[in-house]
This record gives C-alpha cells, structure tokens and sequence, in this order.
C-alpha cells in the first residue's frame, strides 16, 4: 500500500485510501484493547478489593507513556515511523498474549497483572508518538483538524463497542478470551503497516543522533510558548478528569452492584457519548472557538463526575456517561489539535511525545491521588473533590487560550540565505557563533531591541544554547545579535527549521534597520586546536 497523492481540501480524511485502512485497523485494535482493559479491571476487583490495587491498573497503562513517551517521539523523528510502529505493535501482542496465557492457567496475581499491563503500555507508549505524528503524512492540512477528530471518534467508536462486548465475554468466558481476542486485533494494524510503503522525503542534511534529537525535542518544548500553552491546558484537565477513569470500576462493582457486563455497559455510554460530540463537532467548530469549546468541555466533564458520585442507579450513571463521553472527546480533540498545529513537521513527533508525556503523567498522578483518597475516604468523596478540583482548575483558560486551528503557520519558509564561508566545514566543528549586525534609529533601539528579544524563543526553540544582544559603546544605534549552537551542522539545521510564521516575525525585526544594506551576518567557527 503506498502514501496516496495529495487531496482536494474539500475531500473527507476517509477519501485518502491509507487513513482510512489505517483508521478501520485502529479501530478495530482499539476494540480489542477496551475489551482488555475492561477484563483487566474487572479481574484486579476479584485479586484484590483494594481502590488503591484498582487504580494501579490504571496507572500501569498510563504510566510507561509517562516514562517513554519523550524516547518514542525522538525515536519516531529520527528513524523510519513506520518501522517502530511495527515493532511497538509486537511487543503489544507479546504482553497481550502472555496475559491471555497466564490468566487461563491461572498465574495470574495482582503483580503479574500490572507487570504484562505495563509491558502494552510500553507498546502504546513507543508507537503513540508516531501514530500522531503521521497523520500530516496523510492528508493535507485543510483536513488535518477532520483528521484528528476522525482519530478520536474512531478511538470512540471503539469505546462505546469494547467495554459492552468486553463485559459480555467476560461474564460469559472470563479475562483469558479478551486478552486473546485482544492480540488477534492487533494483527489488523500490522497488516496495513506491513502493506504501506512509506516514503520518506530525502534530506541533505544526516539524520539526527538519539540522544541529539531527545535534547533538541526538550528544548523546543522549552521555548515554544504555544506547545507550552497546551501542556499546562493539559495538566490542568487530566490531573482532575482522572478521578472518573479510575474509580469507575468501583462505582459499578461496589455502589450499583454490576457484573462485568453491566461495567462494559457502562464504558459503552461513554463510548456513545463521545461518537455523538464527535459528530457534533464538526458543526460546532464553525461557531464557536477551540478556547470556549475546551471551557465548556471542562465544566461538563466536572458536572459529570459529580454527578456520578451520587448516582442512585444504573440509568442516573449511564446517562451520566453519555455526557462525560460528549465532554471528553471535545476537550481531547481541542486539545490534539492546539498540539499537532503547534509544532513543525521536523520535530512534531517529539513535541507530541511531551504532550502525552504531560497527558498520560497527569493521569497517572491523578489516577493514584484519588485511589488513595478513596481509600481513606471513599468513592463517592473523592469523585466530590476531584469534580470541584476540575471546575476550579478550569479558569485557566482565562489566561492559557487555545488559539485557532490556523493561528501558525510552521512550514519551513527556506528565507535564510546559505552562510557565505570560505571552503568546507567539517559538520561536527564547533560550536559556532552567528552575529547579526543591525542599524537602526537609535531613538528606536529601546523599542528594536524589546522585539529582538521576542525572537529569542525562536532561536533558542530550533537550536542556540546561548543568546545575547549587545549595543556599540561607540556608535549608537549599532546593535548586534548574537547566538551560539553546538556545531555547523546543528546551525544548518536551523537553516532548514525556520518557518514562514518565523519570516513574518523577522519582517516586523527589520523594519527596524535603516542601513542601505541588509544586516550582516557573520559565523564564527571555533578553531580546531
């Protein structure tokens, strides 16, 4: 199968023939994976009555995305995407098939539960940063927002189908089967990735190193103010939104009295919930900003939870459900898409890895922090708390505004002239300084030089360890820019990183010069000795 050809901008994800085999086999993976969660839930509540053993399931799943998601995504920049998806997927059907294996012979303890838990969320933390990060891979931007909403209603879809199948087969053939019809689903997946001849766009430049490339994905996440907008909109909803995931189990075993099925019920009205906001949204976004839609979101997702501490039976709690659903995939899709425009293409899988580094750790604190409160509490106490906790935590939004779907444009610009250098630099000499000269009104120079220094997350964001910039003691209105980077390939990379939001941002620095020539530019190479 190979990468289709661009799309009219008018053409839904689903025309493009990769997204939608690769959309059906995820769904049909994700199914599976529900259908596992469910059993692995249900089956901690049988090994161990403890809230605190419950959650950790929880925490078992979310926390190797925690710890692994920032390798995965530098992994994903730096070798084939393709390639690691598959070997992600396997490890996910080693873990998936050892459960199945284990808890049919009956080895399975409340240890050996998180352990193969952990091993598939190793698996989903390896291969998350690259699902992502190859969506722009397969279609066009106008439909990059549809195709993320897809993504997540696929997710959903899967949601509202897993739980309720899951439930039933547990009731009826116990954990092992869903484990095991959990691993034949992932076989969907492997089959488009092993079908799909991906080509990868040729650079002039060598690939980056592992370790190069986790540092150069924690400084952009560093100095980009829009990821980082996103990080804190993130932490601020799932820390609280958490208490729900991880409690609910508990809620339908011990206060309305479900079996497996009744649990799987459950999840599936947060699954139909989530498919209705998610085709409500496509309508919704034409109206409404992705700022007052997450707003809105968050105070409906905290209405629920309270809500689901003092249902008094099965219906109050699946409606209750189909309202978290509609406020989680509408907060989730905000969210993935302020994250997938934020970021360029050369360090999009990385920047998504510290997203759901931030996602999956926030759920994984929350998700221990209201286990232990119920523990000492109980559930309905600390669904109360973490309700009240999210609706607080929601006026963040007041100050951290998720910007519109198209407020950056982050494609590279190529609008840096090649460095005029006399012969041929070794890549790795180093490190380099690069001095921009400017001449400007020195009634100005207050004014030019508070807009330079608004450009120094740029520079720091696509590679300079150090910035300065200093003012001639003789000549006034002299002033000189300068950064440094750790070597001349890593400053030519920054050649190739620049963005067309980036040039509109330097158009505004150069207004300021007033010299008949345009700003020199100097490289300094620190000489070999």
């Amino acid at each position: 199968m190979s990468a289709p050809a661009a799309q009219s901008p008018a053409r839904s994800p689903l025309a493009t023939p990769l997204f939608r085999a690769l959309w059906i086999a995820t769904i049909v993976s994700n199914i599976g994976t529900w259908m596992n969660d469910v059993g692995s839930s249900w089956l901690m509540t049988s090994l161990s009555p403890s809230p605190l053993w419950v959650a950790m399931v929880q925490a078992a799943t979310t926390l190797p995305m925690f710890l692994f998601a920032l390798p995965a995504g530098a992994l994903a920049d730096v070798i084939d995407r393709r390639k690691l998806l598959i070997a992600s997927q396997l490890l996910i059907l080693v873990g998936a098939s050892a459960l199945a294996a284990t808890t049919w012979l009956g080895l399975t303890t409340p240890l050996v539960l998180l352990a193969l838990t952990a091993v598939m969320g190793l698996g989903a933390a390896l291969s998350a940063p690259a699902f992502q990060a190859i969506v722009p891979e397969l279609v066009e931007k106008p439909a990059l927002a549809d195709a993320v909403a897809l993504n997540s209603l696929g997710v959903n879809i899967a949601r509202a189908i897993g739980p309720a199948v899951g439930g039933v087969i547990v009731a009826l053939a116990g954990p092992p089967a869903v484990y095991a019809l959990n691993a034949v689903s992932i076989l969907a997946v492997l089959g488009v990735l092993f079908l799909w001849q991906r080509q990868v766009l040729a650079s002039t430049l060598p690939a980056e190193h592992f370790f190069g490339a986790l540092r150069a994905g924690y400084r952009y996440a560093r100095h980009a103010p829009a990821l980082q907008l996103v990080l804190v909109r993130s932490v601020a909803f799932f820390l609280f939104s958490s208490a729900l995931w991880a409690l609910l189990p508990l809620v339908g075993r011990r206060e309305l009295g479900l079996d497996a099925a009744g649990y799987g019920a459950l999840l599936g009205c947060m699954g139909a919930g989530a498919i209705l906001g998610a085709f409500l949204l496509s309508n919704v976004r034409k109206h409404v900003s992705a700022n007052r839609l997450s707003i809105m979101a968050s105070l409906l997702f905290a209405l629920a939870t309270f809500a689901l501490a003092h249902a008094v039976n099965v219906w109050v709690a699946g409606a209750v459900m189909v309202v978290a659903g509609l406020a989680w995939i509408t907060m989730l899709s905000a969210l993935n898409v302020a994250a997938q425009m934020a970021v360029p293409a050369w360090v999009k899988a990385r920047a998504l890895a510290v997203y759901l580094l931030v996602f999956q750790g926030a759920m994984t604190v929350g998700s221990l922090l209201w286990g232990a409160l119920a523990s000492r509490t109980d559930i309905a106490t600390a669904l109360t708390v973490a309700s009240a906790a999210l609706a607080l935590a929601t006026l963040i939004a007041l100050r951290f505004r998720l910007p519109a779907a198209n407020a950056l444009d982050l494609t590279p610009s190529g609008h840096w002239a090649e460095p005029a250098v006399s012969g041929d630099h070794a890549p790795d000499r180093g490190p380099v300084m690069i001095l921009i000269e400017y001449r400007v009104d020195p009634a100005r120079t207050a004014d030019f030089v508070r807009a330079l220094h608004g450009f120094k997350s740029v520079r720091q964001r696509d590679g300079a360890l150090r910035w300065d910039v200093f003012e001639d003691a003789e000549t006034p209105g002299l002033v000189t820019e300068s950064f440094v980077v750790a070597s001349w390939l890593e400053h030519l990379r920054q050649h190739d990183r620049v963005t067309h939001d980036d040039r509109l941002s330097q158009e505004q620095i150069q207004k300021f010069h007033i010299g008949d020539v345009p700003p020199v530019v100097r490289h300094l190479i620190a000489p070999r000795l």
